[in-house]
């Protein structure tokens, strides 16, 4: 099928997309900005910039079988002022409205139509439990979600099928609300919010990405569905499964009063609660990869199994290996290894790496990736310049490909960039219809004894998160094993 997505680069869409081109799909994202498209959903990914208008998103509903609507911008982060109100109401009503005006024009017109809501729908409904039958609720989010969902249901009568995904809570590795969560957890300054009875509905990304897969293969998805696990939860028991998953105590509650005094109304998502259930998933016989909470933050705060430990040996080089020059300049003094493994064949693998474009949809959103120029076809010798955000410094990087094996490895080492010594070996092998990838990363941070103690601190538990990104993004590409 041929699906446009929109809200294609925030937090969903980024894991979404690998997705769909994993089952088959083309892809094309209809979105604000092309280049920074571009640099994060990678090179397998048609995009179309918002700016051509009502009259170049019909042209492109007009050759799509389906639509995913993820666009809208983030519920918490500031007080709802009037204006704030607004700017959430036209990002989602009225970007809605928007689509379904086009679909209304589109000629032929997808049969599908999967669009956002949230189960802010049922307002705060203490320990009721809530299916997709239950009553809306009647404060500020729950109105914005009966508008949001109302404009979808208009492509209803166009003879479309309408999926209107109540989410909760989505836990993911690289954004969502987890991300803000975890520094004070991981120095063990967290808690439960408020009272830690309210209910937080909750679902691991990729159980979400997968049912918006199966709505999209399944016409008996139609209506509400509550984009939650079936596993309750309170916010103390949040609390306690996060500390437990970071080994750290999770004792001190965040009072009500001060998210009152920073949100504003807007408190509410924290301290009011949905024990939502997946009445429609279940039904259908949606099988979840992560049903319990422990299960999806150990995976979460774990995951891919990235070994970093100071270096005994340099690896092996012939005499004519490019590695013996530049690794007897630039001594290493830590080994990074990684092995990743998908249920896909070596040959359609490998050129997924043989295309510069595709590092951005594997690197962290917040790591500002970006190839500067055009992005070179990537051989042996080739030179690959971009940047990337570390801390709070956009830095320039410069990677040359010293070793091009195409189908068994390549090897990049850093020419300029943040490290004082960078090798990163990539080897490939077949195991009959799967893949497995093993990662040698070769390292030294700058500043001698200064960048070791870095290194304990920063440096090595930023790598870890972003090759464990890197490997979530590849299984979700190719299929975990």
């Amino acid at each position: 099928m041929r699906i446009c997505v929109t809200g294609a680069t925030g937090f969903i869409g980024r894991a979404l997309v690998p997705a769909l081109l994993r089952d088959g799909h083309t892809v094309v994202a209809w979105v604000r900005s092309a280049s920074r498209a571009r640099a994060r959903l990678g090179a397998e990914v048609e995009v179309a910039e918002a700016t051509g208008g009502p009259t170049a998103l019909t042209a492109i509903l007009s050759r799509s079988d389906a639509v995913i609507n993820l666009a809208g911008e983030p519920i918490l982060g500031r007080r709802w002022t009037a204006a704030r109100r607004q700017v959430l109401h036209e990002s989602r009503v009225g970007e809605t409205k928007a689509l379904v005006r086009a679909l209304h024009a589109a000629n032929p017109r997808p049969s599908l139509l999967v669009s956002g809501s949230a189960v802010g729908y049922y307002g705060d409904r203490g320990e009721e439990r809530l299916t997709e039958q239950s009553e809306p609720g009647n404060d500020f989010l729950a109105q914005l979600c009966r508008d949001w969902e109302q404009a979808a249901v208009e492509a209803e009568p166009l003879g479309v099928r309408v999926v209107r995904l109540r989410t909760g809570v989505v836990l993911g590795r690289d954004g969502g609300a987890l991300a803000q969560m975890l520094p004070p957890f991981r120095m063990g300054a967290g808690g439960p919010i408020g009272s830690g009875r309210q209910y937080v509905p909750w679902i691991h990304l990729h159980d979400l990405v997968g049912i918006i897969s199966a709505a999209i293969a399944d016409s008996r998805y139609r209506g509400p569905v509550n984009g939650v696990a079936p596993e309750p939860a309170t916010s103390r028991d949040f609390a306690r499964a996060l500390g437990a998953a970071l080994h750290r105590p999770a004792v001190l509650p965040v009072p009500g009063v001060a998210l009152r005094l920073l949100f504003g109304d807007a408190a509410v998502v924290l301290l009011g609660g949905q024990r939502a259930e997946p009445t429609v998933a279940t039904a259908l016989g949606f099988r979840y990869a992560f049903p319990t909470l422990a299960g999806a933050l150990a995976d979460i705060v774990g995951g891919t199994d990235v070994r970093i430990s100071p270096l005994s040996a340099l690896p092996d080089t012939t005499g004519d290996d490019p590695g013996r020059g530049y690794l007897a300049r630039h001594k290493p003094s830590y080994l990074l290894r990684t092995t990743t493994i998908v249920n896909a064949p070596l040959d359609q693998v490998f050129p997924f790496f043989s295309r510069a474009e595709n590092l951005g949809l594997i690197t962290p959103a917040g790591m500002g990736f970006a190839i500067r120029g055009a992005a070179p076809t990537i051989a042996e010798d080739t030179t690959i310049d971009y940047t990337v955000r570390i801390g709070f410094s956009a830095l320039a990087w410069r990677s040359r490909i010293v070793r091009w094996q195409p189908g068994r490895a390549f090897v990049d080492q850093q020419e300029r960039g943040p490290y004082a010594s960078w090798w990163h070996e990539h080897v490939f092998r077949a195991e009959g219809n799967r893949t497995v990838m093993d990662d040698r990363v070769y390292y030294a941070p700058p500043l001698g004894l200064l960048g070791r103690l870095a290194n304990r601190v920063f440096i090595a538990p930023t790598l870890r998160r972003v090759f464990q990104y890197r490997g979530d993004v590849i299984r979700l590409r190719f299929g975990t094993s």
